[in-house]
């Protein structure tokens, strides 16, 4: 039962996450149509990245590498697993609150610091504005980050994936009161940030009680247990850290060119949809299976959970990334193009997201690769290998920027992925049976790049085809969906026939899924 329930995972947080992602595209939709790229929406985005950013030190990317873990076995062997999680949750929560207070008041630094081309105009301003009444969103999301971590561990998965919808949701009801009342938008989306934190959190605590974790306040006090989970989580954070100091150079990068930090925002959402529904459902499935297989003894069902999650990865990532960078003009204009929105946004919008198409398949490898190190509580590897691929995305970035413009900060934020993903790779030779690679995964994957290649030069010709079509306003949405149905249609008809998959596997595991 076991590969099912890595399929029923997989599936069930991929479909969440694909819900969100289509909220996440009517609120991008209605952002650009209300504000289009300009002042106040680069303002909000770089207010709105803040908090995400800091999450990623204390939650989802370091956090919880660490804490998954160690649940997973304290729960899988019948150890007091909810008087460590009380313990870490009560002691997160009282660093959030005195670090969310500092960075209130800290803000004209955060957002220089995070977009200096803003201290030229009236950018700055808005974004100081904006991030501090955005930024207490860490506190609330960080601790929803942390229930969901509990509920993936046991199995659970529903509440923590179908979460991020309510974000979207209040993002969305939000412009459209705000639009009705007559409200500016940029304060209005402000406001919906933290109001969705609480509404995430609220989710997630009725979750978390209802599969038997009580979580009472228990006054922070560092245990030993705690001080292990902080001790391996230290890398994870620098590495974490690492990370967003990427973001941080493509941003500042991108800053000193008026509206590019729109164009890589909108950029970066459309490529964020298969990262989403591939790269952080088996992100979120694979490291608490992988803990419960080490922990009990069962490398073969390691090495089967691996090689699965690659080849989920592979099968849905490259006819993505293909699509992307061959009709992502198409899909931006589409998308987009109303309102305050103009050609050149488009173009310029589109060029960005086919360089970030290019590194889609090696960010979602990472979410592949990370579980191997995380599981084996072996954070200090992934640091030491983010170290380098932060030299190498600061040394793409500031070296093309002069050449290339903005763009150079997504070119870097692609190679240094690929580098990232070398690293893991390597480095996981020497990890026995469950980082080899299968004799199907290795049959599989060529064959996944035949049909993804095959699926490009159809979705090439149909774009050409169809390009009149494509800028009729009444016409235009049909002919997106047809190209989108001929790329499928291509991919899954010849994957099947040359064996990049298979549909009889995928009907069993969905028919299992069902019975089960």
């Amino acid at each position: 039962m076991a590969p099912v329930r890595l399929v029923k995972g997989f599936l069930t947080v991929g479909l969440w996450t694909l819900l969100s992602r289509v909220f996440g595209f009517a609120r991008d939709i209605m952002i650009a149509a209300y504000l289009g790229p300009g002042a106040v929406a680069d303002a909000f985005f770089v207010a709105f990245s803040l908090p995400n950013m800091f999450r990623r030190f204390f939650a989802e990317g370091a956090f919880n590498f660490a804490f998954v873990p160690l649940f997973a076995k304290k729960y899988e062997a019948g150890t007091d697993a909810e008087s460590f999680a009380r313990d870490a949750f009560w002691g997160m929560a009282a660093l959030l609150a005195v670090f969310s207070a500092i960075a209130v008041l800290a803000m004209p630094v955060l957002v220089f610091a995070m977009a200096a081309g803003f201290a030229q105009d009236a950018r700055f301003d808005m974004a100081v504005a904006f991030g501090r009444v955005a930024f207490p969103y860490i506190f609330f999301i960080s601790l929803t980050a942390l229930l969901s971590g509990m509920l993936n561990a046991v199995g659970r998965f529903t509440a923590a994936a179908a979460a991020p919808v309510l974000l979207n949701i209040i993002f969305v009801t939000g412009m459209v009161i705000a639009g009705a009342m007559g409200w500016p938008i940029g304060p209005t989306l402000a406001w919906s940030v933290p109001v969705a934190g609480v509404a995430q959190l609220m989710l997630l605590w009725v979750a978390v009680r209802r599969a038997g974790f009580a979580m009472r306040f228990r006054p922070p006090r560092l245990t030993p247990e705690l001080k292990r989970l902080a001790i391996i989580a230290a890398p994870a954070v620098l590495a974490g850290g690492v990370v967003q100091i990427n973001l941080l150079v493509g941003r500042q990068v991108a800053s000193f060119t008026e509206n590019a930090i729109s164009w890589l925002n909108f950029a970066d959402r459309l490529y964020q949809l298969p990262l989403g529904v591939v790269g952080i459902a088996v992100g979120v499935v694979l490291l608490p299976e992988l803990s419960r297989r080490l922990a009990a003894g069962d490398p073969s069902g390691g090495q089967h959970s691996f090689n699965r999650g690659m080849e989920f990865s592979l099968f849905l990532t490259l006819p993505s990334a293909v699509a992307l960078a061959v009709i992502g003009g198409p899909i931006v204009e589409v998308l987009f193009g109303r309102g305050a929105w103009t050609e050149a946004d488009t173009a310029a919008t589109a060029m960005a997201l086919a360089v970030y198409a290019l590194g889609l398949p090696a960010f979602v490898m990472q979410k592949v690769l990370q579980p191997l190190y995380y599981a084996r509580e072996d954070t200090k590897r992934p640091f030491q290998f983010a170290l380098t691929s932060m030299v190498v995305n600061a040394a793409v970035a500031i070296g093309l920027m002069p050449v290339i413009g903005f763009v150079a900060a997504a070119w870097a934020t692609s190679f240094a992925a690929w580098v990232m993903v070398w690293q893991l790779w390597r480095g996981a030779r020497g990890m026995g049976q469950a980082a080899q690679v299968d004799a199907q995964l290795r049959r599989r994957a060529l064959r996944i790049v035949l049909a993804s290649a095959a699926t490009g030069a159809a979705l090439y010709l149909g774009a050409q085809g169809l390009s009149p079509y494509l800028a009729m306003p009444g016409l235009r949405y049909p002919a997106l969906l047809a190209l989108i149905v001929l790329g499928s249609v291509v991919y899954l008809g010849l994957g099947q026939v040359i064996g990049a998959y298979s549909a009889r596997d995928i009907r069993n595991s969905l028919r299992r899924k069902r019975s089960g």
